[in-house]
C-alpha cells in the first residue's frame, strides 16, 4: 500500500499507547509506595509479601481463561472495562488509605482485583495493537512499547517514593488518576471489536443468522498449546526464554548482597540498579538496529550469552558502584529480544487466537520465574553474592551453548506459516464480558 500512514501518525496507536504508557506509569508508581505502605502498617515484611505474592497468583491463575475470552469477546470493551475496573480498585485502596481504615485482608482482596484485570489487560492490549498497526509497522510499534515500558519502570519506583514521602495516600492518588486517564485514551483509540479475519456467520433461508458453533474453554486452550507444539523453532525459543526467565529472575538477591559486602548502602544499590532502566531505554531505542543484525534464534543464543557474561563480569572485583556497568549491557540487549519476538508472534498466530496465544506464551515464559528468587538467595547463601553471580552468568552462557545444538532455534526466522497451516477452526461470536 503506497499511502500507508507512518507510524506516528497512527491516531488509534499513538492514542493506545498513551493510554498504556499512562497505566504502567501508574502501576510503577506504587511498586515501591504499596510494600512501603504495608510495612509501615504493620511492620511485617512477611505480610507485604502476601500481598504482593496474591497479585502474582491471582494474575497467573486466571491468564490462560482470560486468553481465551479475549478471543471470543468484543476486544474493544473488554479493554475498556478492565482498565475502568483497575481504576476503580485503585480508588478504593485510596479511600482506605486516606481514612485510616486499611487492614491487610482489604490490600490482599484489592490487590487480587488488581491482578485479576492485569491478566486480561496484557493479551487484550496484545490483540488491540494488532489490530491498529498495519503489518510491516510492527517492529516500529513494538519498539515502542518497549521503551515505553522501560521508561517507566526507570521513572515510576523513584517517583512513588517521592510521593509516597509526600503523603502516605498520594501515589495512590495518582494511580487512580492515571487508570482513569488511561481508560479514556482507550476508549478514544476505538480499537477493532473483533479480527478482521474472523468468519461470518451465515445467514440460512429462513433470515435469521447462524450462531457459530461454541468449544469449551478447554478445548481452545489446548487448541493454541497444540499449535505452538507444532511450530518448530518458535517452541524450542519459548523454552529458551522459560530458562532465562528463571536465571534472570534469581540475580536480584546475590546482586543486593555483593553491594552490600563491598561496602555500599541502600543509597548505593539503587543506584546500581538504575543500571537496569538506563540500559533497558537505551536498548528500546536501538532495538530496530540490534535485531537487524541477526534472525530471531540467533538473536536468542547472542542475548542469553551476552546476559550470562554480563551477569558474571558484575563480579569483578571492582568495588560497590562497578556492577551498574555491566547491569547496562544486559538490559541494553533485551530489549531487542522482545520486541522481535513480539513481532514474530503477531505475525505468525492467527489473529482470531492472539489472546489465547498470548496467554500460553506469557504463562510459559512465567513458569519458573517465581523460583528464580528463591534459587538467587540459596546461592548466594552458600556462595556469597559474587559466587552466586559467576554459577548463574555460567548457567546462562550453558543455557546458550545447550540451545544452540537445536537446528530449528538456530535456523529460525519467524516467517509466517503457509496459508491454511494455522488457521483455528470453528467460528466465535463476540461476547461482552460478564
Amino acid at each position: 500500500m503506497t499511502d500507508l500512514v507512518p507510524l506516528r501518525r497512527n491516531l488509534r496507536f499513538q492514542l493506545l499507547w498513551v493510554g498504556s504508557a499512562i497505566s504502567e506509569l501508574g502501576s510503577q508508581l506504587t511498586a515501591l509506595a504499596m510494600p512501603l505502605l504495608v510495612l509501615a502498617l504493620t511492620g511485617s515484611p512477611g505480610a507485604a509479601g502476601v500481598v504482593a505474592g496474591a497479585r502474582t497468583v491471582a494474575f497467573l491463575a486466571v491468564q490462560m481463561p482470560a486468553g481465551v475470552w479475549v478471543d471470543r469477546w468484543d476486544r474493544r470493551r473488554t479493554l475498556v472495562t478492565a482498565q475502568s475496573v483497575q481504576a476503580v480498585v485503585s480508588a478504593l485502596l485510596t479511600a482506605l488509605v486516606i481514612t485510616g481504615q486499611a487492614q491487610v485482608w482489604q490490600f490482599v482482596t484489592l490487590a487480587v482485583l488488581d491482578g485479576l484485570c492485569a491478566a486480561f489487560l496484557g493479551p487484550v492490549q496484545d490483540t488491540a495493537l494488532r489490530g491498529v498497526v498495519p503489518p510491516g509497522q510492527l517492529h516500529g510499534a513494538y519498539a515502542q512499547e518497549e521503551a515505553r515500558t522501560h521508561a517507566a519502570g526507570l521513572i515510576g519506583p523513584p517517583l512513588g517514593g517521592l510521593l509516597y514521602g509526600l503523603g502516605r495516600a498520594v501515589p495512590f492518588v495518582v494511580d487512580t488518576v492515571t487508570f482513569v486517564a488511561a481508560t479514556l485514551f482507550y476508549a478514544l483509540a476505538k480499537v477493532p471489536r473483533r479480527p478482521a479475519e474472523e468468519p461470518q456467520p451465515s445467514a440460512p433461508d429462513d433470515g435469521e443468522g447462524q450462531r457459530p458453533v461454541r468449544r469449551s474453554m478447554r478445548r481452545e486452550a489446548a487448541e493454541a498449546v497444540r499449535w505452538l507444539w507444532r511450530r518448530h523453532g518458535l517452541r524450542e525459543v519459548t523454552a529458551a526464554v522459560t530458562v532465562l526467565n528463571l536465571l534472570g529472575g534469581a540475580f536480584l538477591i546475590p546482586l543486593i548482597v555483593l553491594v552490600g559486602e563491598r561496602g555500599g548502602d541502600a543509597r548505593v544499590t539503587g543506584t546500581v540498579l538504575a543500571g537496569l532502566g538506563i540500559g533497558g531505554l537505551t536498548g528500546a531505542l536501538l532495538s530496530g538496529r540490534i535485531s537487524r543484525l541477526l534472525p530471531p534464534g540467533r538473536l536468542l543464543l547472542a542475548v542469553v550469552t551476552v546476559f550470562g557474561a554480563a551477569l558474571a563480569a558484575t563480579a569483578l572485583p571492582w568495588g560497590a558502584w562497578w556492577p551498574m556497568i555491566p547491569l547496562v549491557f544486559i538490559t541494553l540487549s533485551t530489549p531487542s529480544l522482545n520486541v522481535v519476538m513480539n513481532v514474530v508472534v503477531a505475525r505468525m498466530v492467527p489473529e482470531a487466537m492472539l489472546g489465547r496465544m498470548g496467554a500460553v506464551l506469557s504463562t510459559s515464559a512465567m513458569a519458573l520465574k517465581p523460583l528464580g528468587p528463591v534459587l538467587g538467595g540459596a546461592l548466594a547463601a552458600a556462595l556469597g553474592g559474587a559466587g552466586a553471580l559467576v554459577v548463574l552468568g555460567g548457567l546462562l552462557v550453558l543455557t546458550a551453548a545447550v540451545a544452540a545444538l537445536s537446528p530449528e532455534l538456530r535456523h529460525f526466522t519467524g516467517e509466517p506459516a503457509p496459508a491454511g497451516d494455522d488457521t483455528p477452526t470453528g467460528g466465535k461470536a463476540p461476547h461482552s464480558p460478564a
